[in-house]
């Protein structure tokens, strides 16, 4: 072999042994980067509070066939945890999240909450002071108060966020935020957003009116499921899924699907805080539940009516953005599609503009642009925010994968965005359950209630503060 031979075969040796040692460098133990540094390659050790309902889905995705790790499960109802108990056998077991976290911490580095919404503060800001990363169900919390400390707490420990509205991760979002921006339809003044929602028995003629009780299931911690919650005796119509229609346990129809369907209008205009909101809901079940009705269960419909402040705009200085459920529909302008602007059984929302009208389904998807009564056929400008790999599906592993590259790795629906948006969610529950708001055994009706979002106050009707912020049960902080 000649020497300009061995120099290429040196050289390709040197390639070759430097590229392995590369390799093996990447592949580090946990320990070895130390406490709260995750190796590029390595697995994210991940802990699932809620193993039911939309933990189906969560836990899946999240785990990813095996390319990242299920290290602790959680749940008070063992009959819920019954196939992730299986499916990871290895994993250890807990009704109680506060063990768990005691226990586990230092072999979890995220941790997945899929709980009833009144549970959700609680158990994230506990993991979240511990250091680890956070998935949570939406709307985020129960209440604006425990929204805003999450949204700083995130930032104060450099944690890497994702609240569950995986619409954020989809292309349709993109693709409806790019239309509206490039000014297609003009100004936007007014936003229409709607549902189909509840689908679920709001509240049932039993625990209150009758004080009727039912035996607590052998495989239910019925105390730790009620948690914060005030105490009150079980009975199945809360678990395992009517439980959002009670206020002590859910947020209910718009708590459910308002971090979906107004995620688009709350990205695409860059809402901030608004001014005011006012309702309008049913009394259907008045006669027949009162005390609980009142007090207790949400309503069978409602509209909705906020205002955000457009300082910029001379001609249109407040925006007005509107919420129906329970089968309540807006009115659709002159000229346009009735059958193909209500297409979507889900929802959908409607931006209006001084040019057009722009028409979305569920996660913005399949848009339709009015311009003066006419449907129109045109090409839409390319989404501008970066696409998620796998769609809404990816949602999960976009979390996943920013959790291992570290805090400032962009998410779709990271506290700092998803924060303010289920303040604004929440905030018209806060118009809802002032509605039905009774004095002195005395209905009040309806009521406009100005908004300080700096402050989170109601400034003219102090009793809805109270929904602000609720008081915990004994013992829970």
């Amino acid at each position: 072999m000649n020497s300009k031979n061995k120099k290429m075969v040196n050289r390709r040796g040197f390639l070759k042994g430097s590229a392995t040692a590369a390799a093996g460098f990447m592949i580090v133990p946990r320990h070895v980067l130390g406490k709260g540094f995750v190796a590029p390659s390595d697995k994210l050790n991940m802990a699932a509070v809620g193993c039911g309902g939309k933990a189906g889905v969560n836990i899946p995705l999240a785990y990813n066939n095996g390319s990242d790790n299920i290290v602790a499960l959680c749940d008070v109802d063992d009959r819920q945890a019954v196939k992730f108990r299986k499916q990871f056998p290895n994993a250890p077991y807990y009704r109680d999240y506060r063990k768990m976290l005691e226990k586990e911490a230092k072999n979890i580095d995220a941790v997945i909450v899929t709980t009833p919404d009144h549970m959700h503060y609680v158990i994230g800001s506990a993991a979240m002071q511990l250091g680890k990363h956070i998935y949570l169900e939406k709307p985020l919390t129960h209440d604006i108060w425990e929204a805003r400390m999450l949204t700083q707490l995130a930032k104060e420990k450099k944690l890497v966020t994702q609240m569950g509205n995986q619409g954020s991760s989809g292309k349709g979002t993109r693709q409806t935020e790019a239309i509206v921006q490039s000014g297609m339809i003009g100004e936007v003044h007014t936003v229409e957003v709607w549902t189909d929602r509840p689908v679920w028995p709001q509240g049932v003629k039993s625990p209150r009116d009758k004080k009727e009780t039912m035996p607590i299931p052998a495989e239910v911690d019925w105390d730790l499921w009620l948690g914060t919650a005030p105490y009150r005796e079980y009975h199945e119509a809360y678990m395992p899924t009517r439980w959002r229609g009670y206020w002590d346990f859910g947020t209910g129809a718009l708590g459910d699907m308002g971090c979906h369907f107004m995620d688009v209008p709350f990205r695409t205009l860059k809402l901030g805080y608004p001014t005011s909101v006012e309702c309008s809901a049913s009394s259907v079940y008045a006669d027949f539940f009162k005390e609980a009705f009142f007090g207790d269960i949400g309503p069978q419909a409602t509209s909705i009516h906020f205002k955000f402040p457009k300082p910029s705009s001379k001609k249109y200085p407040e925006l007005s953005l509107s919420w129906y459920d329970g089968g309540i529909r807006p009115k659709i302008p002159e000229g346009c599609d009735y059958e193909k602007i209500f297409a979507s059984v889900d929802g959908g929302v409607m931006f209006i503009g001084t040019k057009g009208v722009l028409a979305c389904e569920l996660f913005g998807n399949n848009p339709k642009l009015f311009v003066k009564g006419q449907l129109q056929n045109v090409k839409f400008p390319a989404p501008t925010r970066a696409l998620v790999e796998g769609d809404t599906t990816g949602h999960q592993q976009q979390w996943v994968k920013a959790c291992k590259a570290g805090f400032g790795t962009y998410t779709s629906s990271s506290f700092d965005e998803a924060g303010p948006l289920a303040e604004i969610v929440l905030m018209g529950n806060l118009a809802v359950r002032s509605y039905l708001h009774r004095e002195n055994g005395k209905f009040t009706g309806r009521k406009k209630l100005l908004w300080d979002g700096a402050n989170m106050k109601i400034t003219n009707f102090d009793e809805a503060n109270a929904f602000v912020k609720r008081q915990y049960r004994e013992g829970w902080t």
